[in-house]
Order: C-alpha cells, then sequence, then structure tokens
C-alpha cells in the first residue's frame, strides 16, 4: 500500500483540479439559468472531496515516481476521472444509463467525438459546454497540466510526461526540466486555443457557441452542440475557421514550441513528419475532390471542393467534424477517410490513430529489407530527418502495430459477437480506437453510437481508452511483470 500511495495523492490532486474545471459549466448555468443547476452542485462536492481524501490520504510520502508508478497513474487517471465526469450527465439527464453516461465521458476525455446523445441542441448549455470542456481537457492531457502546475507534491514529472505524451520518441526533452516543458505546451495550447476563439467569434458563431467548438477544435475532439455538427451552421467562414485550426493542432506541438523559443519558423518547416503531414491532406483532398466530380455528387467545383477539404481535414486528424453526410457518397470516399484516420496525424498532436511517424519509420523499414534483399553485407541504417534512428524506437513501433492489429481484430469481432453488422462493426472498432468519433452504418456521421447495445457500448469504450492511452500505458498493467517486485 505504501508504493500505491503517492499514485493516490497525485490521482486526488488530478481530481480536485477537475472539480475546478466543473466551475465553467457552472457558472454558464447560474448565469444563463438552464435547468441543470442543481447538477453541478452535487457533482463539485463529490469530485472535489473524494480528490481530497485520496490527496490526505498520500501526501506523506514523498518519493520519484518510477515507470511503473507513471503507467499506473495514467491508467488510473484515463479510467477514473470519467466516471466523476459523467456525474452531471447522470444528474440531470432523465433515463441516461451509467453505461451510456461513462461512455461520453470517456468520449469526451479521450477526444475522440462518439456520442450516444440526441437532442444536442435542446440539452441545458452547461451540459453542452461540459462535454466540450472534457475534451479541451483532455486534449494535451490533465496529467501534463498536473506536472506543470502541481509541483508541491514532491513527486517526479518525467514518468507521467513519458506515459502521456502520444508518439514513439518520447525521451525528447524540450527543456531540461519536464514541468517547464510541459508547461510550454500548454502555453502554445492555451494560445491556439484563444486564436480559434476569436475567430469563430469574427466568422459569425456566438459567443457560447464559439467557446465550446473552439474546445473540440484545437483537441481534435469533434463534440458539437447540435446534431447536425457542423452542418448546423452551413456557414463557409466558419468551416474555413474549423479547417485552418484542425490542421494546426494536427501537427506536433512540440514544433511550434520550438518556433517560439528559436524564434524561427525553421524547425516547423524542416520537419519530414510535418511536411508529409501537409503533403498528404493536399493529396487526398485532390484525388477526392475529382473522385467526387466524376460522380457528380455535388453540383460544382466550389462546393465540392469546399465539402472535400472540410471532410478531409476533418477526419484525417481524427476531429470528426462533418457538414454532410458522407457516408452517403460513393464507397471509395468514405473508405478513403476512414484510411486517412489511421495515420495521418503527428506524433505529439492532439490527433489520435498511430500517428505519421510511426507509419514513414514503417517504410523506411520496408525499405531498408528491400535493399538488405538485394545487397545482404550492406549497412542501411533507418533515418529520419537525417538523423539514424534508435533500434529501440524501431522496435517499439513495430510492437506497436502488431498490438494495434490485433486490439483492431479483437474489437471487431466482439462487436460482430455481439450482433453488429460487419460495416458497423469494423467502423465502429476503427473509430473508437483511433478516438475519431463516426464510423460508418449505424456509427456513421448521420448516426450515432445510442442504438448500440451496453456491451458493444462497453466494447467501444476500452478501445477508445486503449487508442488515448496509445495501447501500452493501458495493457501494461495486465501484465504479470508489472506487478511483481
Amino acid at each position: 500500500m505504501q508504493t500505491l500511495l503517492p499514485v493516490l495523492a497525485m490521482l486526488g490532486g488530478a481530481l480536485m483540479m477537475f472539480a475546478g474545471a466543473m466551475l465553467v459549466p457552472l457558472a454558464f448555468s447560474f448565469f444563463g439559468g438552464d435547468a441543470a443547476l442543481y447538477a453541478w452542485d452535487g457533482a463539485i462536492a463529490i469530485t472535489f472531496l473524494s480528490g481530497l481524501a485520496l490527496f490526505l490520504l498520500g501526501r506523506r510520502v514523498r518519493r520519484e515516481l518510477q515507470p511503473r508508478d507513471g503507467l499506473l497513474l495514467v491508467s488510473s487517471v484515463w479510467t477514473v476521472l470519467p466516471l466523476f465526469g459523467a456525474l452531471p450527465l447522470l444528474f440531470h439527464i432523465e433515463g441516461l444509463s451509467f453505461t451510456d453516461a461513462y461512455f461520453e465521458a470517456v468520449s469526451g476525455l479521450t477526444t475522440t467525438g462518439a456520442t450516444v446523445l440526441t437532442g444536442l441542441e435542446h440539452l441545458p448549455l452547461s451540459i453542452n459546454v461540459w462535454r466540450c470542456l472534457m475534451m479541451f481537457i483532455g486534449g494535451m492531457g490533465i496529467l501534463v497540466l498536473a506536472v506543470a502546475i502541481l509541483p508541491m507534491l514532491g513527486v517526479g514529472g518525467s514518468q507521467l510526461f513519458r506515459a502521456e505524451t502520444p508518439g514513439p520518441m518520447k525521451d525528447q526533452k524540450l527543456t531540461p526540466r519536464i514541468a517547464h516543458t510541459a508547461r510550454g505546451l500548454w502555453s502554445i495550447y492555451f494560445g491556439m486555443s484563444l486564436a480559434c476563439f476569436l475567430a469563430y467569434r469574427l466568422a459569425g458563431m456566438g459567443w457560447a457557441d464559439a467557446f465550446m467548438h473552439m474546445c473540440t477544435t484545437v483537441s481534435l475532439g469533434g463534440f458539437a452542440a447540435y446534431d447536425a455538427s457542423f452542418g448546423a451552421f452551413d456557414s463557409a467562414a466558419i468551416e474555413i475557421v474549423a479547417t485552418v485550426f484542425m490542421m494546426l493542432a494536427g501537427v506536433n506541438f512540440a514544433l511550434y514550441f520550438m518556433v517560439w523559443r528559436r524564434r524561427s519558423l525553421r524547425a516547423l518547416l524542416c520537419d519530414v513528419e510535418a511536411r508529409l503531414f501537409l503533403g498528404l491532406l493536399v493529396s487526398a483532398t485532390l484525388v477526392l475532390t475529382l473522385f467526387l466530380m466524376s460522380h457528380r455528387v455535388y453540383a460544382d467545383f466550389g462546393e465540392t471542393l469546399r465539402h472535400t477539404v472540410f471532410h478531409v481535414v476533418s477526419i484525417a486528424t481524427t476531429t470528426g467534424y462533418a457538414t454532410r453526410d458522407y457516408a452517403l457518397w460513393p464507397a471509395f470516399g468514405p473508405l478513403l477517410l476512414l484510411f486517412l484516420s489511421c495515420f495521418t496525424s503527428c506524433a505529439g498532436s492532439t490527433g489520435g490513430g498511430i500517428k505519421l511517424v510511426r507509419s514513414l519509420l514503417l517504410m523506411k523499414c520496408a525499405q531498408r529489407e528491400f535493399k538488405r534483399i538485394v545487397h545482404p553485407r550492406a549497412v542501411a541504417p533507418v533515418t529520419l530527418g537525417g538523423a539514424a534512428v534508435d533500434a529501440n524506437v524501431l522496435q517499439s513501433v513495430l510492437a506497436f502495430m502488431l498490438v494495434y492489429g490485433a486490439v483492431m481484430v479483437l474489437a471487431t469481432l466482439l462487436l460482430l459477437f455481439s450482433g453488429l453488422e460487419p460495416v458497423t462493426a469494423f467502423t465502429a472498432a476503427l473509430a473508437s480506437i483511433n478516438n475519431l468519433g463516426p464510423g460508418l452504418g449505424v456509427v456513421g456521421p448521420a448516426g450515432n453510437f445510442q442504438p448500440l447495445s451496453d456491451f458493444q457500448v462497453w466494447v467501444c469504450t476500452v478501445a477508445m481508452l486503449l487508442g488515448r492511452l496509445e495501447l501500452f500505458s493501458l495493457l501494461v498493467l495486465f501484465t504479470g511483470s508489472f506487478w511483481r517486485k
């Protein structure tokens, strides 16, 4: 128990911060006079007192976190926080089951964007604000925030940052102290969020809509305050703002940090992954535009390009916004979008999926094997950006892809076993693991996850958590070596 006390203390700190975040929707409810006001008092009290109890229980034990502590804490936070994030939904939405409420909270905090709720525009404003705010919190990870502003806990933060940061190369520090790194990333995140908020307002959104959709754009989450998602606005200006900031949020935030510190765009312009990210989006847009034009899906080139650009960026970055039901496009279109969602986002961004740098390293590994077949004695190291990639990184990438494929197959088979038809089962699993949100079939952009059974919802919930924690951080808890001394 002594070894778990520091983990409990940090978990308690995260819960108290989470309770503080609930003051934002409470303020919207109080000043807006919506019907959910009573729900926030109980949710805040339960969350804060639970966090305080855990913090007091573990605060006397102070030591540097070991790798297993960081992994245990990350997994605990991302499974426990949704329990408390679901409280306002349970307290206010009549007939909502615990399964659906937990799914909604997990979807928010993991920035997935899948929902089991309908009639979103008829919900109290504070409930929609909370759904979107959970995405904002989950965007960069509440643990990175905890490392940045809670040094008084007396525990080290490097293991947390390694476990929380998406991507294969987690040992690279932007600053000598991990707390400075976390503060720098959050500064970039908040700065981008403010710019997005003001841009939405200038494009024609109301203040509340601008705030909510800012939260779900920079986090690449995809929750909206309307059942029709961005189609409810039917505004080219708003779609342009969303497209720009989704693209910005799909790039490694560490690059923005280096640009700011060095006062030069060189780090961004010379990054291999960022250039490939932009090239993929442009190429996919051109291909899909020509494809839709050839099938006369829309009346003219301008309308075709408008919807193509928006959906390519939205789905490829795993945001999940929609202005049209792209599932009605000829089959190549929606399948291409889902394929892009698997790998297009950059490591270190707020997007989900495999991450582009892993895909790039896999291709380079395959290319090296081709060379070895022709020249068995040749020394051909895998390089990225002119530097050789460590063998441990390559092994990690290969292991990740193996586990990713296994989890994808298992989740699909479980959904098929439960009675879902194949298209819905496969795309629901894919959308959950990639933290995308909408799939095809029943869970397509015109539908949601509400028709799924409790068992199917839990399969997707676990898949979302695995995807957000990049598989290993959660699965390692189920290995015998993790619990042995």
